[in-house]
């Protein structure tokens, strides 16, 4: 396994270009034209966060891996669709990242949340120690559904983004559940550890000017979480159509899925293919420095990104939007 990862890390380094092509690209919610916007997608897309594989972390759990590599990449995936959900609540959909320009503390902030250490609310280590309570032991790969479950659970401890996060099991959107989650002033269940709402409310964001009150009178913004089974072995050419829309909406936050054992982060698609970051590649930890802020060019992708056709697509996916 060691040796065919290395392989399939060295053969990443050449990628193609978006086709030349009248049909429009779809990213995240927003269309572009390849012949009039072709920067304007290529800067859309470095803007995301990309987390791939990385070695030389800390151990985690004190004793275990020091790298991803091999099979965190559905672990990757979770927190690059995650990542954009913070981005866009402490961001903006319309934030951009550009290549030597300085960035605000909030940035830093989402960026850090991610960060391979213990003590970040979103890391590889928290995910992997959390997945062991979904049955999986450190160093498994998970499905679409397992990460979805994981992340759940993590998002109670993040008082500062204050997401309402609701998986929808079993193809049902439960509302009445996803409106005690979003005007619910506690936190959700598994959060035993989470602050008392006093101290909640005073480290979730808001401006410090803001009464209590109405702070504990806000809807907090919802993260729709939809494991989704497309077909049997392959994905069933009836949901293609759907599952393209699904990009087109604002509120999407994308879709992680990919082929067996391989997973992807799709964020768009152009014609009959699908748009996706690829975390199949491994590159070494950064540390923050003692202000918090980090060299942060690995974590976007400064190159074209990886396409392919909708019906390689494994059935197995999670659809996610935010509201």
């Amino acid at each position: 396994l060691f040796l065919a990862t290395l392989t399939y890390d060295t053969l990443r380094f050449e990628y193609e270009d978006f086709p030349e092509t009248k049909e429009p690209v779809w990213i995240l919610g927003r269309k572009y034209s390849v012949f009039t916007e072709k920067e304007e997608i290529l800067l859309d897309v470095t803007s995301r966060l990309w987390f791939t594989y990385r070695k030389n972390f800390p151990a985690i759990g004190g004793t275990g891996p020091t790298s991803d590599t091999g099979w965190g990449c559905m672990l990757r995936c979770g927190q690059m669709i995650f990542a954009q959900a913070l981005v866009c609540r402490h961001l903006g959909r319309d934030w951009r990242w550009i290549k030597g320009k300085g960035q605000t503390d909030n940035y830093f902030n989402v960026l850090n949340a991610f960060i391979d250490k213990k003590d970040s609310y979103y890391s590889i280590h928290q995910i992997a120690q959390m997945g062991v309570g979904e049955g999986k032991s450190i160093g498994q790969w998970y499905g679409p559904n397992t990460v979805a479950q994981v992340l759940k659970k993590l998002a109670t401890f993040d008082t500062w983004s204050s997401l309402a996060v609701h998986i929808a099991m079993d193809n049902t959107v439960v509302m009445e559940e996803i409106r005690w989650l979003c005007q619910s002033n506690f936190p959700c269940a598994g959060a035993a550890a989470c602050p008392a709402v006093e101290s909640e409310v005073r480290c979730n964001g808001y401006p410090e000017d803001v009464e209590v009150r109405d702070r504990l009178s806000l809807w907090k913004p919802l993260v729709l979480l939809i494991p989704l089974r497309l077909g049997l072995t392959e994905i069933n050419e009836a949901y293609i159509e759907t599952l393209k829309h699904c990009f087109m909406m604002p509120q999407s936050l994308g879709v992680i899925g990919g082929k067996p054992n391989s997973a992807h982060y799709f964020i768009g698609y152009v014609g009959e293919e699908l748009i996706y970051l690829d975390p199949h590649t491994t590159q070494p930890a950064v540390e923050p420095n003692d202000s918090g802020c980090l060299a942060d060019e690995s974590f976007h992708c400064q190159h074209p990104p990886c396409r392919m056709s909708i019906a390689e697509l494994d059935p197995s996916i999670a659809v996610v939007c935010s509201c």
